[in-house]
């Protein structure tokens, strides 16, 4: 799949869903700005988000600092303060927590908006936007950008508004890969497919928690039906851990999304099947937690469109559990778009007699 068979729009709203940052003023002002390429788009939500912040005033942290003073603060470290013989100038080597905005999730911030302005196809205009904040965080270190920890950056509720920015700043960082050409990079038409399969993930999970709670939206891990005399030889079972999980309290659906650059693999004769072991997992996951046997239990294999004529769609019933396989086209308008995900809440009704049984 490539970046331009989705609406740049689109995927500044599948961001918004994923990392948690639904604000409609937001949204309807940057889906109204008109951008050539994804770095544009990309550079303006970081302004945006950025220099939002710090009107509201930076993330600070109590960081330990070590430093020569004449009064005592914090801890004095003795065998410095010895070794360096600053007792002879009156002066002690102390060792203190201070308040300050130089924090991992800061440095992370200030790196990558330095990667977008040096190596990002950036509009001019924005690109003196992002150097415009560099100022405002001339006390924030600026670091390797991949050497950043992503996962030790903690979000709570004094930092929660970094969440959406963190996420794309990480996407860009993982997406920025070298080119054939020496000492050249580029934001690889939009991300790699793994970053990019993560987000699509998020985006299906987190769009059914803001807007259909009811139906319990989580990602859960099934167990395997083992039967009950097994107590051996069950330590290497791979984990089944759903994308999507929905249900309305009796029935189930599971939905496995998919963003592959082909969601169609070449069989015998040339002939397109669906992905054959993305197929027996949705079945394994659906038979494994249709615990009362009695087909309450759906699964969908969701890809996202590819540019490819032949599209997966496959609808039956497998020893009395509907299983599927649907395309999400993200270069449809999002008004387009978010019809087709409620449609996928039919998925929890009873199965229609119309649909091909086997089995």
């Amino acid at each position: 799949m490539s970046s331009n068979t989705i609406l740049i729009r689109n995927v500044y709203v599948m961001m918004a869903y994923a990392f948690r940052s639904l604000h409609s003023r937001n949204l309807e002002s940057v889906t109204s700005e008109s951008f050539d390429h994804l770095h544009d788009l990309l550079a303006e939500v970081l302004y945006r988000g950025v220099s939002t912040q710090i009107k509201r005033g930076l993330h600070h942290d109590y960081l330990p600092r070590t430093d020569t003073l004449t009064t005592v603060r914090g801890r004095i470290d003795v065998s410095r303060t010895a070794s360096t013989r600053s007792m002879l100038r009156g002066q002690l080597v102390c060792q203190f927590d201070e308040y300050l905005p130089d924090t991992p999730h800061n440095r992370a911030l200030k790196s990558v908006v330095a990667l977008l302005i040096r190596r990002g196809e950036v509009q001019p205009s924005r690109r003196k936007a992002l150097a415009d904040l560099l100022p405002h965080l001339a006390s924030v270190k600026e670091i390797r950008p991949t050497g950043i920890r992503w996962g030790d950056l903690n979000i709570h509720r004094a930092n929660a508004n970094y969440r959406m920015l963190l996420g794309i700043c990480e996407l860009i960082v993982k997406g920025l890969l070298p080119t054939q050409e020496s000492g050249k990079s580029k934001l690889w038409s939009w991300i790699n497919d793994e970053a990019m399969n993560r987000l699509y993930e998020r985006f299906i999970l987190q769009y059914f928690k803001v807007h259909h709670p009811e139906l319990s939206p989580h990602a859960r891990q099934i167990p395997w039906g083992l039967d009950p005399s097994q107590s051996t030889g069950t330590g290497q079972l791979p984990v089944m851990q759903t994308d999507v999980t929905l249900t309305n309290g009796y029935s189930e659906l599971i939905i496995d999304a998919k963003y592959y650059r082909r969601s169609l693999q070449t069989g015998r004769g040339d002939k397109q099947t669906a992905h054959s072991h993305n197929l027996y997992q949705i079945a394994t996951y659906v038979w494994n937690a249709n615990t009362r046997r009695d087909g309450s239990v759906s699964g969908l294999l969701l890809y996202a469109r590819t540019i490819h004529e032949e599209q997966p769609d496959i609808d039956i019933v497998i020893h009395g559990n509907r299983i599927g396989v649907q395309t999400l086209d993200l270069n449809l308008s999002w008004e387009v778009l978010r019809s087709r995900l409620e449609d996928l809440i039919s998925w929890l009704e009873p199965v229609d007699d119309g649909v091909k049984a086997l089995g």
